[in-house]
């Protein structure tokens, strides 16, 4: 077996401190007026959600853009992914995958319009 094996909340914990740290640097950004994307997976509504709120508070337009991708599209790729790993990069197992895609909550056609900036007064 290639790659290294990893808990999930191991992963949690490797990625939310550099989420954080890539919102703050977008919040600056978004302060001077600049556009910026952020791909995090955004897998819940309420994290999106969380999101479009902190980026009106900074006055800033938000969109959410989504490429659906089959359950069977996805574990081809990931079966692609784990035949060659670099070292260093751990595993995901399928059976993993598939609990993930579970939580995955797809952006219904509300969500995808844009929201432009609040107007300050």
């Amino acid at each position: 077996m290639c790659g290294a094996e990893i808990a999930g909340e191991a992963l949690d914990a490797a990625r939310d401190p550099i989420e954080e740290a890539l919102w703050e640097l977008a919040a600056r950004i978004l302060g001077l007026g600049i556009d910026v994307i952020l791909e995090y997976g955004f897998w819940s509504r309420s994290e999106r959600e969380h999101y479009r709120r902190q980026a009106a508070q900074l006055g800033a337009r938000s969109e959410v853009h989504f490429t659906h991708a089959s359950e069977q599209e996805l574990l081809r790729r990931l079966a692609i992914r784990n035949a060659d790993l670099p070292a260093g990069t751990f595993r995901i197992e399928e059976a993993r995958l598939v609990e993930w895609m579970a939580l995955f909550e797809a952006p219904d056609a509300e969500e995808l319009q844009p929201r432009e900036a609040p107007r300050r007064g």
